[in-house]
C-alpha cells in the first residue's frame, strides 16, 4: 500500500513535465526560452508540493531533460550550446530539493501535531472516565456496604419492611453501576467502529411504549405526556439501538428533573425524516451547561444534576448519527429543555400481492 502513493507521484511527474512541454511547444513561437523554463519551474514545484521528493527530483530531471532537449539550442541533442543554460538546469533541481524538503518537514510537523493532540485527547478522556467513575461508584458502593452492613449485622433483629427496603436499595445501587459500566462499554465500541446496525422496518409507537414500560418505575415520579401522529410511518431502523437512544433522554429527564415534572414525547413527521423530541420543564440548565449537553464525561453543574458516567446523551447522539440523522438541543419557552433527534426516512416496501 505504501507504493501505490509513490507510483501516483511519479506519474504526476511525467505528467506535470508533459504538460510543461506542451505549454512549451505552444508558447515557443512568442517567448523567450527563458520564459519556457519558468514553466518547467513550476511544474517542478506543483509536484514537489504534493508528493515525496523522490517525485520532484524525478519530475525535475524530465523537465530538465526535455527543455534540454526540445528548446535549448542546438535543439535534437543534450548538449548544452550555452553555459548559462546549465544553471537554469542547477536551479530547477535545486528548488525541487529545497521545496520537497520544506513540504516534508511541514507534513512531519502537523503529523506530530496530530500524533500530540490524539495523545492529549485520548489521556483526557482516560482522566475524565477515571475521574467520573471514581467519583460516581463512590456512592452506590457507599449505599450498597452500608445496606449489606446492615442487613449482615442487624438482619435477624430488623423487621420484614426494614429488610425489604434495604435489599431493594442495593438492588437499585447495583442496576445503576451496571448501566454505568454497559455504557461506558457501548461508547467504546460506537467510537471504535465496533458496533453494526441491523436496519430492519419498525413502528416509532412501539419504541415507545416498550421504553415507557422498561422505565415504568423511574418515570413514575413524572408527568409522561406522549404525542404520537396517527400516520406516523414505518421506519427503517435498529430498533433496539433506537430504543436505548430514546430510553436514554428519558432517563436523563427521570435523573436532572425535579418530581411531578412534565416530561413530553413528541414524534411529528417532516419532508424527508421523522422528529423525536423529548421535552422537560425543569430548567436550570447555565449557558455553558447546554452547549455541553451531547458532550462525552458531563454531569452539569445545574441543582439536581444526579450520578452516571456522563454518556447518556453522547450514546444518543451516537445512535442516532450512525442511522443518518442528527441530535441536538433546544430551549422552549417556560424555561424547559427540548432534545431532539433526526431519523430518515424511507420508501415503504411493496406489500406482496396475493396469489389468487
Amino acid at each position: 500500500m505504501r507504493g501505490r502513493p509513490q507510483l501516483v507521484g511519479y506519474a504526476w511527474s511525467i505528467g506535470a513535465a508533459a504538460v510543461a512541454t506542451l505549454a512549451g511547444i505552444a508558447m515557443q513561437p512568442r517567448f523567450d526560452v527563458v520564459n519556457i523554463a519558468m514553466v518547467y519551474l513550476l511544474a517542478v514545484v506543483i509536484v514537489a508540493l504534493r508528493y515525496t521528493r523522490g517525485a520532484a527530483i524525478a519530475a525535475a530531471i524530465l523537465s530538465v531533460a526535455t527543455f534540454d532537449y526540445l528548446f535549448v539550442p542546438p535543439r535534437g541533442t543534450f548538449s548544452v550550446g550555452d553555459l548559462q543554460y546549465l544553471l537554469t538546469f542547477a536551479i530547477m533541481l535545486a528548488v525541487a530539493l529545497i521545496v520537497s524538503r520544506l513540504v516534508e518537514s511541514v507534513r512531519r510537523q502537523a503529523a506530530t501535531q496530530a500524533s500530540l493532540a490524539i495523545e492529549a485527547e485520548t489521556e483526557r478522556i482516560r482522566s475524565a472516565l477515571l475521574a467520573s467513575i471514581s467519583h460516581d461508584l463512590r456512592t452506590p458502593l457507599a449505599v450498597m456496604a452500608g445496606a449489606s452492613s446492615s442487613l449482615a449485622e442487624s438482619g435477624d433483629r430488623l423487621d420484614p419492611a426494614e429488610r425489604q427496603a434495604l435489599a431493594a436499595s442495593i438492588f437499585r445501587q447495583v442496576r445503576d453501576l451496571s448501566d454505568q459500566v454497559a455504557k461506558v462499554l457501548q461508547m467504546t465500541r460506537l467510537e471504535t467502529g465496533a458496533m453494526r446496525i441491523e436496519r430492519d422496518w419498525t413502528s416509532l409507537g412501539e419504541i415507545v411504549e416498550s421504553v415507557l414500560a422498561r422505565l415504568r418505575e423511574r418515570l413514575a415520579s413524572h408527568r409522561v405526556i406522549v404525542e404520537l401522529p396517527d400516520d406516523l410511518p414505518l421506519v427503517r431502523i435498529d430498533a433496539t439501538l433506537v430504543e436505548q437512544a430514546l430510553g436514554n433522554l428519558l432517563e436523563n429527564c427521570a435523573k436532572h428533573t425535579p418530581p411531578d415534572t412534565v416530561v413530553r414525547i413528541r414524534v411529528q413527521r417532516r419532508a424527508g425524516d421523522v422528529v423525536v423530541t423529548v421535552e422537560d420543564y425543569a430548567g436550570g440548565l447555565s449557558d455553558a451547561d447546554f452547549a455541553r449537553l451531547f458532550a462525552k464525561f458531563h454531569h452539569g453543574t445545574a441543582e439536581g444534576a444526579g450520578g452516571g458516567v456522563g454518556l447518556g446523551l453522547a450514546i444518543c447522539r451516537a445512535i442516532v448519527r450512525l442511522h443518518d440523522g442528527q441530535a441536538w438541543a433546544e430551549r422552549i419557552p417556560g424555561g424547559g429543555t427540548a432534545f431532539r433527534f433526526t431519523l430518515p426516512l424511507e420508501p415503504a416496501p411493496a406489500m406482496p400481492q396475493e396469489i389468487g
